[in-house]
């Protein structure tokens, strides 16, 4: 069993793809298509990937993507964009893989290590925790964000909708019937490669909505694409006419959907399309996908109250390196070198 970096995927061993999945049954942000698209599309000119991991002859037994920086300091392979975060592990022997990874991870000489965001039960993580403080580093968690989550629990979507606060329903009931009448409308699910169209009128969207211009056209494109191969991916877009007034990208997996961006055109505001795009969503992921699990991903913003029911916390962890036994002095300063480190990406 040894500690092995790689800085390319193409050097990785096959068995990787074992962890890749099985990850992916955690999370689509712990998926190879995740991480690839990443690494291609998203790192600046003084970051590199760096993949951590555990082996033993051709067997990858833990991998912890990373991005490393000529300054030594270490983060998960992460982004704006990222929910969920931590390392992939086999079953067994965890204890012992763990040991070599922190060893491993402190052998590189590294300034500090931070990963963000981690759920707060992630016990792959705990565990890491425990053998990089007895490698000799100082551990700071820091809150990030809330998530909020719904478990369908076998619900239909109309079991589902009647759980809702009654001004969402009557809403939605209310804008539809308007907007059929004034306008007409029309939705389109688009799960496959055959994306064009779609993503034009998804960035059209974009641009009439309250956000900002899209600075990852090509990450959101390269994640449409590589989701769409497994057959993950759910863009929809709400037309009103012949407009796009409304997109949203919902990701499907192992019995979980992620609702990853919600936008609209802010001229057809008053008709609430993004809260009648988001019931459509809810009653085919439901009705049509049976999912588990619903999951908002990033904010605790009042409107993913409506429609979830669970809050989690998610949380930065970051390691550096103790050189010396703390005193007082070293126990006040070493937390604000953490913030320091946090916010200066």
């Amino acid at each position: 069993m040894e500690f092995v970096s790689y800085a390319d995927w193409s050097q990785l061993p096959e068995s990787a793809n074992l962890l890749f999945d099985e990850g992916a049954r955690d999370s689509v942000f712990f998926s190879r298509q995740w991480f690839e698209n990443l690494e291609g599309t998203v790192l600046v000119d003084d970051q590199s990937m760096l993949l951590g991991c555990v082996v033993e002859g051709e067997k990858v037994l833990a991998i912890l993507p990373l991005v490393a920086r000529k300054d030594l300091h270490l983060h998960g392979l992460t982004h704006l964009y990222s929910s969920l975060h931590g390392l992939l592990l086999v079953p067994h022997n965890q204890q012992a893989i763990l040991e070599c990874l922190a060893r491993g991870i402190d052998q590189m000489s590294i300034v500090s290590l931070r990963l963000d965001p981690v759920a707060e039960d992630d016990r792959n993580v705990q565990m890491l925790q425990q053998f990089m403080e007895l490698s000799g580093y100082e551990c700071h968690r820091r809150f990030r964000f809330y998530n909020w989550i719904y478990r369908v629990q076998g619900q239909s979507f109309k079991e589902y909708m009647a759980t809702r606060p009654s001004r969402v329903r009557n809403t939605i009931t209310r804008k539809q019937r308007k907007l059929e009448r004034e306008h007409g409308y029309s939705v389109r699910l688009f799960t496959d490669r055959h994306l064009e169209q779609a993503l034009v009128d998804y960035n059209s969207v974009y641009r009439a909505s309250w956000k900002a211009n899209e600075l990852y056209e090509d990450f959101i494109e390269g994640l449409a694409l590589s989701f769409s191969d497994p057959g993950w991916m759910r863009l929809a877009i709400l037309y009103i006419g012949d407009n796009p007034a409304a997109a949203q990208f919902w990701f499907v997996a192992h019995g979980k959907a992620s609702i990853f961006k919600l936008v609209y055109d802010e001229a057809w505001k008053h008709y609430s399309p993004g809260s009648i795009l988001t019931s459509y969503m809810m009653k085919h992921v439901i009705d049509i996908d049976k999912v588990g699990e619903i999951d908002f991903l990033t904010g605790n913003d009042a409107y993913k109250q409506d429609w979830m029911a669970e809050r989690r916390k998610r949380w930065a962890v970051s390691f550096y390196k103790r050189n010396k036994p703390r005193g007082r002095v070293e126990r006040f300063i070493n937390p604000l070198k953490a913030c320091l480190l946090y916010t200066s990406d």
